[in-house]
């Protein structure tokens, strides 16, 4: 089955990104990433016209691809809804951008670290300048968003807060946020999974490479502990450090607050200024959550609330939903910003 429809109204370019800042990254992983880049209806008709960008960051364990697959029968996937939206003159065009940032653990969080590679300075400093130079972009914070579900999410929120130079708006669906409540419940059930591993994620991974993956109950949840490890708690060396003692599941200080410290509900009192300058920004989540960012959402509102951040530059909602199978929300999001984008 071919990934676009033949009655697609714009266009999907995929390029090969070869990236001078993540070679020899330390899991090893690529340096030569794909990136897609979609062109709305119209795109090649007028030579002169200019359009906004949005970027668009995938949830944990993504990869660039998955964004052409459809998520269940009888949905479209999110580039193919967004183009139905543009076709029918229902939002401003926009160019949208597939970013890459997969990594040997199943993500990077959108940051540098020396446990994963400089996946934050890949997306500011290399993508979003190739992109400004190749495609005719509105090439101002002004007229660029970011946009991300999950720990997309996460990167959209963070990466606006650390370069508001280059972002002015962002959409955050179930973003990662509000860490106690994310995570510490998954550390428990996590010192109860390493039991059979003799309390050594390490054993675990090794076991978990060695068969089909996600074919036992704690993978995915060992996996994102260990790959987030990786992202904000690494040795010198760049070994993951687990925030929490394995055998007990007590918190290990600072190991902790080294997550802590990524957590968009605590960036933001030092990042007010950044909140303030943004011209849009659009917060929801599903009241069941299984990692109940439902609540960090709300949390995450409130930060925004208290940075000065006016109600009428923020989209916020709690909707029926859980974390899984919640797509549809980002096409309405990334109308909202394209709008917010081009005044």
């Amino acid at each position: 089955m071919p990934l676009w429809p033949d009655d697609l109204a714009g266009q999907v370019h995929e390029h090969v990104f070869d990236s001078a800042l993540l070679r020899g990254n330390p899991l090893g992983d690529p340096h030569e990433r794909p990136l897609w880049v979609y062109t709305p209806p119209g795109y090649d008709d007028d030579p002169e016209r200019r359009y906004p960008t949005v970027y668009m960051l995938i949830g944990f364990t993504g990869q660039v691809r998955f964004w052409g697959n459809k998520p269940a029968a009888y949905r479209e996937s999110v580039p193919v809804t967004t183009d139905r939206l543009f076709a029918r003159g229902e939002a401003p065009p926009a160019i949208l951008v597939f970013v890459d940032a997969f990594t040997l653990y199943g993500g990077s969080q959108y940051i540098d670290s020396r446990g994963t590679g400089r996946y934050h300075s890949y997306l500011c400093d290399e993508v979003v300048p190739w992109v400004d130079a190749h495609y005719r972009t509105l090439a101002s914070r002004d007229h660029r968003g970011i946009a991300g579900k999950s720990s997309g999410g996460l990167g959209a929120s963070i990466t606006s807060m650390m370069r508001p130079d280059l972002f002015g708006a962002f959409a955050t669906h179930s973003g990662d946020s509000l860490s106690e409540a994310q995570y510490t419940p998954h550390f428990y059930k996590a010192v109860r999974d390493l039991r059979a591993y003799d309390a050594d994620i390490f054993a675990w991974w090794k076991d978990f490479r060695s068969r089909v993956a996600f074919t036992k109950d704690e993978d995915m949840r060992l996996l994102e502990i260990l790959g987030v490890s990786a992202c904000f708690s690494p040795a010198e060396d760049g070994t993951p450090v687990l925030p929490f003692d394995p055998v007990t599941g007590r918190l290990r200080p600072d190991e902790w607050q080294r997550w802590l410290d990524w957590d968009p509900v605590r960036m933001a009192p030092a990042h007010a200024d950044a909140l303030r300058s943004m011209r849009g920004i659009w917060i929801d989540a599903g009241v069941r959550d299984e990692w109940f960012l439902d609540l960090g959402a709300t949390a995450f509102r409130q930060a925004v609330a208290d940075a000065g951040v006016p109600d009428d530059a923020v989209r916020f909602e709690l909707f029926n939903g859980g974390h899984m199978a919640i797509e549809y929300r980002q096409p309405p999001a990334i109308a909202w910003l394209s709008g917010v984008l081009s005044d």
